[in-house]
């Protein structure tokens, strides 16, 4: 049964694969560039985001070599930013430790910053063929329904044994194919609502089409409750520019820059904002935005921004005391920010 199912799902793949770019080289740096985005990202979005990395950055040592700030700025809109400061990071110790020159077994590139076990398994399998599995949501997705496997798949001792079972079926000669056609089936054919399981070539072997349970498996308990935060931004104008301030380490967007924030547990007035902050009392405020909804996996931000304007001697000690910088138009447009600043600055035309 092993032996057809990979046979079958090679088989499917030569057939029915998307036209990728990083599915036509066996450059490992191009191949993690594209793992490490497409983490938690759909193609789709991710694609355009591959490209350009590529463009200003077509090898490791230009990535290397470049500011954290800009490699920040370019990942703007993809979430989940550890991965860009670890992109940075990895990208720095191949240079440094390793030449430029990717490690190539499956052990030593799990000892680089950012790459867990299904990162170091696509590049040692599809850039150096080494038969090592790689197992993401979507094979997760497959082997369950196939063989009907109803443990939770967000348990440690799951996810290993999912690895057991896809190195398993690994065809040692095509590791590199085997594991492209599994997690693309798992993509296109086997998706998660809806399947057409009636052209499905494992169709007669697969235990979730036999008993109905599709929608069952795979099996993930949800155990992280939803964090609601309620931001107020206040902007601040000081002759044409903008006071804004750099995310520390701790909490999200680590890194990227936004402006002063109030941050509440429960929605409240403008006017009771100004009042929670002392640095804010004498604050005049000209206008209040609506509210800007913003989801992450684990939050939902409630997001107000007040247009305020402070007497200058507030103003620079504020500045002081909260390590506040003014900035330019131009110089905002090149800053590293959240989606949720972006989109509203665009929406009041202070971006373009």
């Amino acid at each position: 049964m092993k032996k057809v199912f990979s046979e079958r799902i090679i088989q499917w793949y030569e057939e029915n694969k998307r036209s990728l770019p990083w599915r036509t080289t066996r450059d490992p740096y191009k191949i993690w560039l594209s793992e490490i985005i497409l983490q938690q990202t759909r193609i789709a979005q991710g694609l355009p985001y591959y490209e350009s990395f590529i463009q200003h950055y077509p090898d490791v040592f230009s990535l290397a070599r470049a500011p954290q700030k800009q490699i920040l700025r370019l990942w703007q809109g993809l979430g989940y930013y550890t991965r860009a400061r670890n992109l940075h990071a990895c990208a720095r110790v191949v240079v440094k430790e390793y030449g430029g020159v990717f490690p190539s077994t499956y052990q030593q590139l799990l000892t680089l910053p950012g790459i867990g076990s299904y990162t170091a398994a696509a590049i040692a399998a599809i850039a150096f063929h080494e038969p090592v599995a790689v197992v993401d949501g979507n094979v997760f997705r497959v082997l369950a329904r196939v063989w009907g496997i109803d443990q939770d798949i967000n348990s440690p001792k799951t996810k290993a044994y999912f690895f057991q079972r896809a190195n398993e079926l690994i065809v040692q000669h095509q590791p590199d194919v085997f594991n492209q056609a599994l997690m693309e089936f798992g993509a296109l054919q086997c998706t998660p609502r809806n399947p057409d399981c009636s052209v499905c070539p494992v169709a007669k072997q697969c235990v979730a089409n036999r008993h109905h349970l599709q929608h069952l498996l795979p099996v993930k308990i949800k155990k992280q409750k939803v964090r609601k935060r309620y931001f107020t931004y206040i902007l601040v104008e000081e002759a044409g520019r903008f006071i804004m301030r750099k995310r520390d380490a701790g909490d999200i967007w680590h890194g990227l820059y936004d402006f002063l924030l109030v941050e509440t547990s429960k929605p409240v007035k403008a006017e009771q904002v100004v009042r929670l902050d002392s640095a804010l009392t004498r604050l005049k405020i000209q206008s209040v935005s609506p509210v800007y909804k913003h989801i992450l996996s684990h939050q939902h931000l409630m997001a107000r921004f007040i247009h305020g304007q402070l007497p200058l001697n507030n103003l620079k000690k504020l500045k002081k005391d909260r390590n506040l910088i003014s900035y330019s138009k131009k110089q905002i447009e090149r800053l590293p920010k959240p989606v949720l600043v972006n989109r509203y600055l665009k929406e009041i035309g202070l971006l373009k």
